[in-house]
């Protein structure tokens, strides 16, 4: 559960741990049992976690709609690309022979295994 922060105007701020559910709802102080407002008195505490974990969660953060940039597009797709090459050149066809009896045989493929 998170931990939300309250000020109370006789008592000052205080924090309690509450369900998502009840986060903007006032929490009742400690001391003097008036009610309370949520309030946001400091920043999430993201300086000190480990740096892998910060990394982590910049990765989930990111909007996964928006497009990429250019630089990204070629980071994640080199140059001579085949699904998204956008130079209109054409896959070079692949060698293909047939025997006598009209067997199709692709000798680069695969070496190894016998045609049909």
């Amino acid at each position: 559960m998170p931990i939300y922060e309250y000020l109370c105007n006789d008592c000052g701020p205080f924090t309690d741990m509450r369900p998502m559910a009840e986060c903007d709802l006032p929490q009742d102080c400690p001391q003097c049992e008036t009610t309370s407002p949520r309030v946001i008195l400091t920043a999430p505490a993201f300086f000190c976690m480990p740096s892998d974990k910060r990394k982590a969660h910049a990765t989930n953060e990111q909007s996964r709609h928006a497009p990429k940039t250019l630089d990204q597009y070629k980071a994640a797709h080199g140059p001579g690309c085949g699904c998204c090459s956008s130079s209109g050149k054409k896959k070079p066809a692949r060698l293909m022979t047939k025997t006598r009896s009209g067997a199709k045989g692709f000798p680069t493929a695969r070496p190894w295994m016998i045609s049909h």
